[in-house]
């Protein structure tokens, strides 16, 4: 083993624990403001983080259908679950509650099926998964990651005509490029998720740590104090 194996290796595993602080960052947040949108930008990066994990260990050597089989789910489920924190833009509960049933349901059929599906070995060269699913896999993962990324990329377009404020847009660059990864691996680029992982990760990084924080809530103190 060389020096660049060692290298990549050991990016792989920073990237990973910076998508968990990423994700358990998001928690604590979501968790404070009590926001459900908020919640599925947090689940969509704890998806990114485990697919980055199972990378890392496959790049390691550790190679099995189960992995393989995990992995190709997550690649769908990632851009799945980040558009149902966008949903917002379609301004109807009835047409949120819609998607977010169909995409749920999606999901959940995708994983079934690649829990049916071996998938072989193989699909790793030099390890790095770069093997295509059976065509099945593929419609079906498309069946989520197709409108998912019509929902991001809509979202996106709402909410810089809102605010162009730096962190929105770092935050909206990182979850279309994590989606548009995504939807490459499942177009047969997969390579092109491990970038669209890399950039994105960092883009939601600086996005995410950058929000102000939630006002404290005025103590009992402050409020006598402001009517003297």
């Amino acid at each position: 083993m060389d020096a660049e194996f060692y290298a990549i290796a050991s990016s792989l595993l920073v990237l990973s624990s910076l998508l968990v602080f990423l994700t358990v960052r998001a928690g604590l947040q979501t968790y404070r403001l009590r926001d459900r949108y908020g919640a599925m930008w947090g689940s969509g990066l704890g998806l990114a983080a485990a697919a980055m994990l199972v990378e890392s260990v496959v790049y390691l050597g550790i190679v099995s259908s189960t992995l393989l089989q995990l992995y190709v789910f997550l690649s769908a489920a990632i851009v799945g679950i980040l558009s149902l924190g966008a949903t917002k833009v379609l301004h109807s509960q009835r047409g949120e509650r819609a998607y977010t049933a169909f995409i749920l349901t999606a999901c959940s059929v995708v994983a079934v099926a690649c829990g049916l599906t071996t998938l072989p070995t193989s699909m790793v060269t030099g390890g790095i998964i770069t093997g295509n699913p059976p065509t099945s896999l593929l419609i079906l993962s498309s069946v989520v990651t197709v409108p998912a990324t019509i929902v991001l990329l809509v979202s996106a377009g709402a909410t810089l005509r809102r605010s162009w404020r730096w962190q929105t847009l770092l935050l909206v660059g990182g979850a279309i490029i994590l989606g548009a990864g995504g939807t490459l691996y499942i177009a047969s680029f997969p390579v092109a998720l491990y970038y669209a992982e890399f950039l994105g990760i960092v883009l939601l990084f600086f996005g995410l740590v950058s929000l102000p924080h939630p006002s404290a809530a005025p103590t009992q103190h402050s409020i006598g104090a402001a009517a003297h």
